[in-house]
């Protein structure tokens, strides 16, 4: 065998010293490159760079230059392990996997045994000394390129393999055995695709990396990169690598073993070991594993080196790790290792334990959880995998608007009264209407879930039902749900009272029957630990959006630093709002003062009474907000009452709602800071007159005033709105939507915005992201609230909260974040990621 030097930079093997790049050699290249690199037994091998298949992908073939190298370093590889490819005395074989930078489904899966033809077969035979092992490494090797190569779908299977080597033992001549396997293998490949698999080894390698690149373009891969929002341009590494066996005697096995319990984050191995198999046999349940914990007892030399060299690779890279390796004839090969996926409980203790045991730093613990562990922990949801099989088994109903988000699972029931009752009996209700109104109060704050047939995202059901956080679908055209007579007919099914169907608050879709829900973890000491970190971390204050009491103690025991609640929620949920409205629609506007007044005072009084914070910020009713227009019937009450579509068009409503919030506030007997806001103030002057107006009002001095930025108007008169003010809001989903000329309410739903990200339509998605326009505005605030650190300037989230955006604002210099009530947690993880002081 000649020196061969290889310089093209396609490729890279294992041993090669230097610098590594994940985005170059993948995710499984990235981790065998590291681990010989730290000197651990890794059959040796190279990868093949994402680079090589962006050529590929460009010029849809393999170039002469990347074939060359590609033997080139096969060549290498058998100068360093002294075998042969494609022969003997000592034959070389191979696997050959896909490794993109982001591990995703869809992907080529692994070709094991590669190089095997007829003189390689001989020879692994003679230097074993078993032809009936060679008899199954070829059986296997040649199902698994005709599968996974090919695309084959017809394969043997293992019984064909005992049929053909009955009368074959260990000393059998290899040749003919070789001729009988193979043979009967090809055939079956000749009837299905009139192809066959090559027998010359080479081309078997050539065909395996091209089949790799390929795969990066297979139908499910872009879906998951589009799903995922993970760049196409990417592409895949190849791993060629040296096989070792574990499936040669009974000193030998393969595994899979996880430095901790992935499902419950306890400290040890978690994992398991099949003897005598290689790695395909552990995944494809052909039999049942044993734990991991086996090997103690069967090659407790091999344990002992396991669980040294797991606690090591845990350490040096500062998270739980998911490892295969290969036992052969009693020595240890690590194959692959990579970062564990876990469930979110078995997340945050596996943060808080490596914290504790001073492997990672607090910001590696802060970093290795997500905002939808923290969510995942704290609200059940569905089962991602029972979830895909209902929509599979055709179990998806309808799909409507999702009009405040959660999955929730329960019974129907289609009467308010009857829902009430049946949740007193300890069911879990889903209320089924038309459409709801405000008799439908007590029902609605009863049930679970809320499905109405018509209505919007702005409907009363939509209004109410985010209120109270309670998961809501409405606007379901496709049901026809009939409460007189107790039923809920939709494409030729009809469900009846008691009937269980799942809700995504989100989606909107409608699915029949139960969809497993993973339960919320207890509260846990450990995440309140690491949340008491990152806010430490962060410097910053989470205001949480509260509409009810219960609420503002739950947002206060997920750690907000202060409460915000509006007028209208509050009224919508206690049912004050709608015979407000309708007064205001059918007479004068001194007529409804009074109730407002009223209403407020009771209603805040119990809010306050229980806001065991220092500052309560409260939002006047907006009667242009586009989230509530279907409850307010705007259209209606503009011609009675046009000045209620301006800002401050009707004093004497904001003069109501001001006494109402000072006389809650004196009877709190607190020294609670209150703030009332208006939303859509543009211009200094309409500040300076809310200010005049709560100075004209008696007892009302200790209510301070601020105002909701919405538009790029009052951007740009932050300097002078943020002086004359005690607080400014920038409610950014609104100022967002404003700049994009598109509705508010469709930044709190899937669609359609997913749809049009899909196609291109648009660049930057805003509910997770700012994009330069609206950064633009967001800078000019972010400049004004840099020369005066002393202004209370904060940004309003609406919905689900992103790590990006949080930052981004964090960066910009924002400390003050207003966030629903479920996004308490996430918020506070997304700021202590990002230290302050970075």
């Amino acid at each position: 065998m000649s020196s061969v030097t290889v310089t093209t930079g396609l490729t890279r093997a294992f041993s090669e010293p230097g610098e590594i790049d994940r985005n170059i050699l993948g995710g499984k290249g990235y981790g065998l490159v590291e681990m010989t690199q730290e000197g651990l037994n890794v059959p040796g091998g190279y990868v093949i760079s994402t680079s090589a298949c962006h050529d590929y992908l460009e010029h849809g073939s393999m170039t002469a230059n990347l074939i060359e190298e590609i033997h080139g370093r096969l060549s290498e590889l058998e100068q360093a392990t002294g075998k042969t490819f494609g022969g003997g005395p000592v034959p070389l074989l191979l696997s050959v996997r896909s490794g993109a930078p982001v591990s995703m489904p869809g992907m080529m899966d692994t070709v094991l045994n590669l190089g095997l033809g007829r003189d390689a077969a001989i020879a692994l035979a003679d230097v074993t000394g078993d032809t009936r092992f060679m008899a199954d490494v070829l059986f296997r090797f040649h199902g698994m390129y005709a599968e996974t190569v090919m695309g084959a779908l017809e394969t043997p299977d293992r019984d064909d393999l005992a049929a053909l080597i009955d009368d074959v033992d260990a000393d059998s001549q290899p040749g003919p055995v070789y001729d009988r396997v193979w043979e009967h293998c090809q055939n079956l490949v000749r009837d299905e695709l009139d192809e066959e698999v090559p027998s010359d080894p080479r081309a078997q390698l050539v065909g395996a990396v091209e089949a790799v690149f390929r795969s990066w373009n297979t139908r499910r891969a872009v879906k998951y990169r589009e799903v995922h929002k993970i760049p196409n341009d990417l592409g895949t590494a190849v791993v060629v690598q040296s096989m070792v066996f574990g499936n040669l005697d009974q000193d030998s096995g393969s595994g899979v073993v996880f430095t901790r319990n992935p499902v419950t984050g306890e400290p040890g191995l978690f994992g398991e070991f099949l003897a005598a198999s290689q790695g395909e046999d552990v995944v494809a349940g052909i039999r049942t594993p044993d734990p991991v914990t086996a090997l103690r007892d069967r090659l407790p030399h091999v344990y002992t080196e396991l669980e040294t060299t797991c606690a090591e690779l845990e350490r040096r890279r500062g998270d739980v790790l998911d490892i295969e390796f290969t036992v052969e004839r009693g020595i240890l090969y690590m194959l692959q290792v990579r970062s564990a996926k876990r469930t979110a409980q078995a997340a945050i203790r596996i943060a808080a334990d490596l914290l504790a045991e001073q492997v990672v730093t607090t910001s590696g613990a802060l970093s290795a959880l997500t905002l939808d562990q923290i969510r995942q922990v704290q609200r059940p949801g569905f089962d991602p995998d029972a979830y895909a099989r209902a929509r599979e088994d055709g179990r998806l109903l309808a799909t409507g608007v999702g009009a405040a988000p959660g999955h929730v699972v329960g019974e129907l029931y289609f009467d308010s009264d009857a829902a009430q009752q049946a949740v007193k009996e300890g069911k879990t209700v889903i209320l089924a209407r038309p459409v709801t109104s405000p008799t439908d109060l007590h029902g609605m704050i009863a049930a679970a879930g809320i499905l109405t047939a018509t209505g919007g995202s702005t409907s009363h059901a939509a209004v109410v039902a985010r209120a109270l956080g309670t998961t809501c679908v409405v606007g379901c055209g496709a049901l026809d749900i009939d409460p007189t007579a107790g039923t809920m007919r939709v494409a030729g099914q009809t469900l009846t009272i008691g009937d269980v169907v799942s809700l995504d608050g989100s989606s909107g879709e409608v699915i029949a029957g139960e969809i497993a829900l993973s339960e919320p973890a207890a509260e846990d000491d450990r995440l309140s630990g690491l949340l008491e970190l990152a806010r430490k971390r962060a410097g910053a204050q989470v205001f949480a959006r509260a509409t009810t009491p219960d609420q503002a103690r739950q947002a206060l025991t997920r750690g907000a630093t202060g409460l915000v609640a509006g007028i209208d929620d509050v009224l919508a949920t206690t049912g004050h709002l709608d015979s407000i409205i309708t007064t205001l629609r059918e007479g004068e506007i001194s007529d409804a003062s009074a109730a407002l007044e009223a209403a407020v005072a009771t209603e805040f009084s119990k809010l306050f009474a229980g806001a065991s914070v220092s500052e309560f910020g409260v939002r006047a009713i907006d009667f242009h907000a586009d989230e509530s227009s279907e409850l307010l019937r705007t259209a209606e009450l503009f011609i009675a009452h046009p000045e209620l579509a301006l800002p401050l068009g009707s004093e004497e409503i904001l003069s109501a709602q001001l006494r109402g919030i000072a006389t809650a506030l004196r009877s709190a007997d607190s020294e609670l800071r209150v703030h009332f806001t208006v939303r859509k103030i543009a211009d200094g002057a309409e500040i300076a007159a809310l200010v005049a107006l709560r100075d004209s009002l008696a007892d009302s001095g200790r209510v301070e005033i601020g105002g909701y930025l919405t538009s790029p108007r009052g951007i740009a008169s932050i300097d002078v709105i943020a002086e004359r003010s005690d607080i400014v809001w920038i409610e950014l989903r609104v100022l967002q939507a404003a700049v994009a000329g598109i509705s508010p309410r469709h930044l709190l739903t899937s669609e359609p915005l997913d749809s049009y990200l899909r196609r291109g339509l648009i660049t930057v998605d805003p509910r997770i992201e700012i994009d330069d326009q609206v950064g633009a505005l967001v800078d000019t605030v972010a400049a004004v609230l840099a020369q005066d650190p002393t202004l209370r300037v904060g940004i309003r989230l609406s919905g689900p909260v992103s790590a990006e955006l949080v930052q981004s604002l964090q960066e910009r210099g924002f400390t003050r974040f207003g966030v629903d009530g479920d996004e308490v947690r996430p918020s506070i993880l997304a700021l202590g990621q990002r230290d302050r002081r970075n």
